[in-house]
């Protein structure tokens, strides 16, 4: 796969003397992993009454959203209902103060050509109809910057403690019951002490090593980049004029590229600021360093060679440059939990609707038992490796899903607290009433085209 030295095969360990680390907090909730989901889950207990201490490996908050520079909130509408509510409507109507989110007001969310020319190109749009133009939705374009800004202001005013640079190493668990995690930093390995733990990192780190059930598989990486001086208003009349000729260049973009959705670049907040979700490639695991250097420098490569062609071919990027690459890989799935329940395709394609449902998607919802693992206590989980098989996961795996993950359990969390119980013992009727005081759907109430769940479940 590439020329980087590898070490997989020296079959060789070493062995250290046992680490000391001093202990820098003790908190009610700690939430290890900054992105849209941990800060949700962190603000959200902060805000129920728990005192939360949130750790982030970056100098800034926001995960994929800012870092990863996943420039779009979608999968939050099931027809014309909004479904994701809560911290993630406070996200967007802040970043529209800031004048940095776009979102289609609810005339235009439907199907014309005309209101796809007008916002098609920022992909607020329905990516699961097949209609040809697809229907304009519920959606935000928004900054990277935007939502680190954002993010900043919610912990703060939430009274996190917030400690950035502190990259998670190992979790503290006795006996089965998860009591803080050590993180390397600057300063050497230090320890945070809570509990309740948060496992918001992406790649259940902390559940994993604490000895909690997961499988491993992978699906798409990509290395996200922005330009920067594009005449979006030319790019978008020569496609309109000249629709057989853009999809040939289009094509070849995207093939130099190695891969990208069928819009390889999208307008944004900003004039003159594209954000281009490309390249996608296949074959790296996203736990893997060595894979993982390989990634980065091959989807340098190919952002390179595709943008040189950009500017010489596409009328409107004739004096583009290259504004930013993304400074994480965005890695869609490697470690996913086996936790008390597991999330199949067909409970996401059938809108299984649950009794113990305490966070919703698109139209599909989450029981509070697949964020929970069966072998260690007072741990939860919430974003993208929540507990489903590879195929449910990558239909159920978007920023705002995640963040109404993120949500319950930092509800769940206040109320373990409040009440001195376990997490598995906290009522899914109780976190759902929690959620609705915070704004958020809980999912509790299932849609018109949900299929029940007849089955009871224990302390729902």
């Amino acid at each position: 796969m590439n020329s980087f030295a590898s070490t997989s095969s020296l079959e060789l360990s070493t062995t250290t003397a046992d680490l000391t680390a001093p202990v820098i907090s003790r908190s009610a909730v700690l939430v290890v992993g900054g992105g849209p989901a941990g800060v949700a889950a962190a603000v959200t207990a902060a805000r129920s009454g728990a005192s939360v201490t949130l750790l982030e490996r970056y100098s800034s908050l926001g995960g994929l959203a800012s870092g990863g520079m996943v420039l779009v909130l979608d999968d939050m509408i099931n027809g014309q209902e909004i479904t994701v509510t809560g911290i993630v409507s406070e996200y967007v109507e802040r970043l529209q103060k800031l004048g940095l989110a776009v979102v289609p007001p609810a005339d235009d969310r439907k199907t014309s050509e005309e209101l796809w020319n007008k916002w098609g190109r920022y992909g607020t749009f329905d990516f699961h109809s097949h209609t040809n133009p697809k229907p304009i939705c519920y959606a935000a374009a928004f900054d990277p910057d935007g939502w680190k800004r954002v993010s900043n202001d919610l912990v703060r005013e939430a009274g996190v403690n917030l400690r950035l640079h502190s990259w998670f190493s190992r979790p503290i668990v006795d006996n089965g019951v998860i009591k803080g995690v050590i993180c390397e930093t600057k300063s050497g390995p230090q320890a945070f002490m809570a509990d309740i733990v948060i496992d918001t990192t992406g790649d259940i780190d902390v559940a994993s090593r604490a000895g909690a059930s997961h499988i491993k598989d992978s699906y798409l990486t990509t290395l996200v980049f922005r330009l920067g001086n594009v005449d979006t208003a030319a790019a978008e009349a020569f496609e309109q004029a000249n629709p057989k000729e853009a999809r040939a260049i289009n094509r070849t973009i995207k093939r130099l590229l190695g891969g990208a959705w069928e819009l390889w670049w999208l307008k944004t907040p900003i004039d003159g600021v594209v954000w281009c979700n490309a390249p996608h490639m296949t074959g790296y695991d996203g736990v893997d360093p060595a894979d993982m250097t390989a990634a980065e420098f091959a989807a340098r490569d190919r952002i390179t060679e595709a943008v040189e062609y950009v500017r010489a071919h596409l009328p409107g990027f004739e004096n583009c440059y290259m504004l930013d690459v993304a400074s994480q890989m965005g890695v869609r799935q490697t470690r996913l939990l086996e936790g008390e329940y597991v999330m199949t395709k067909d409970d996401v394609t059938s809108r299984r609707h649950f009794a113990d449902t305490v966070a919703r998607g698109r139209d599909y919802y989450y029981p509070y038992r697949s964020l929970l693992p069966k072998e260690v206590d007072q741990l939860l989980v919430a974003g993208r490796h929540y507990s489903a098989t590879p195929e449910a996961q990558k239909m159920s795996r978007e920023i705002p899903p995640c963040m109404a993950m993120g949500q319950g359990v930092g509800v769940a969390a206040a109320l373990a607290v409040e009440n001195g119980t376990l997490v598995r013992d906290v009522s899914a009727l109780d976190i759902q009433q929690g959620m609705r005081r915070h704004g958020a759907d809980p999912g509790d109430i299932p849609s018109s085209n949900a299929t029940v769940d007849s089955e009871a479940v224990v302390g729902a």
